[in-house]
C-alpha cells in the first residue's frame, strides 16, 4: 500500500475533488454513482450525465449521499459510496439482492478507481473507511454486492467490477449470503457483538 495513501469521508466542500476524479465521464458512463439510485420508471439515457451530475451534487451538498475518497499524494484517486440500503432504490428493489431486514442495512455499492492506482491497496482502504464510517454511525448490518467471475474467468474487467470483487470483501471479513453462480454476490461484514467481538450473522432471505 502506498505510504502516501489516505482517506476523507465526502463532504460538500469535497465536491470538486470528486469532481476532478469522475471527470468528464462520471466515473464511468455518465453514472456520477447514481445508478443505485434510479427510480421506478426512468430512462437512464435521458438521466446519465448532466442529470445525474446534478442529481448527485444536490444530495451531497444536502448531505444525503455519502462516501469515502481516496489520494495518493493529496490528489484524488478512488470512491466509495455507502449508504443506507433504503436510500439505495434501484438496490433495494432487485429481487436477487432482497433481504428481509432492509431497514438495517448499510451498503458498499459501489466503487471507482482511478487507472493506474489500481492493484495498490486503495480499493482495501475505501472499505475499511467506509466501514468506520458507518460504525461511526452505528450501523451494525453493512452489505457488499461484489460482482462474481461467471465468464470474466478469474480476470474481471475493470469496466465491470465497479461493485468490487469477492476477494476484496472476503479479506476485509465479508461473507456469503446465499450463493449464487454469476452475477453480483450479496456479501455481509460480521456484526460486532457487545464485547466488540465480531460474530457472524446472516439473514433468512434468498440471495
Amino acid at each position: 500500500m502506498d505510504p502516501t495513501l489516505t482517506t476523507r469521508e465526502l463532504t460538500a466542500d469535497l465536491w470538486p475533488d470528486l469532481e476532478v476524479l469522475f471527470g468528464g465521464n462520471g466515473a464511468c458512463g455518465g453514472c456520477w454513482c447514481m445508478f443505485w439510485r434510479q427510480e421506478r420508471g426512468e430512462d437512464w439515457s435521458e438521466t446519465k450525465g448532466a442529470v445525474n451530475r446534478r442529481r448527485f451534487r444536490a444530495l451531497v451538498e444536502g448531505g444525503r449521499a455519502h462516501g469515502v475518497l481516496a489520494y495518493v499524494d493529496g490528489v484524488p484517486v478512488g470512491w466509495a459510496a455507502f449508504d443506507r440500503r433504503r436510500e439505495l432504490a434501484k438496490l433495494d428493489r432487485a429481487p436477487t439482492l432482497a433481504c428481509d431486514d432492509a431497514d438495517r442495512v448499510w451498503s458498499l455499492p459501489c466503487f471507482f478507481v482511478k487507472a493506474g492506482y489500481r492493484r495498490r491497496g486503495v480499493a482495501s482502504a475505501l472499505i475499511a473507511a467506509a466501514v468506520a464510517a458507518v460504525r461511526r454511525r452505528r450501523g451494525t448490518v453493512i452489505e457488499a454486492y461484489p460482482v462474481r467471475p461467471g465468464n470474466f474467468g478469474k480476470s474481471i474487467p475493470a469496466a465491470f467490477a465497479w461493485t468490487g470483487t469477492i476477494p476484496m470483501f472476503e479479506a476485509a471479513g465479508f461473507q456469503p449470503v446465499g450463493e449464487r453462480g454469476r452475477g453480483k454476490q450479496r456479501m455481509r461484514l460480521a456484526e460486532k457483538a457487545p464485547g466488540g467481538a465480531g460474530r457472524r450473522k446472516q439473514d433468512s432471505a434468498p440471495a
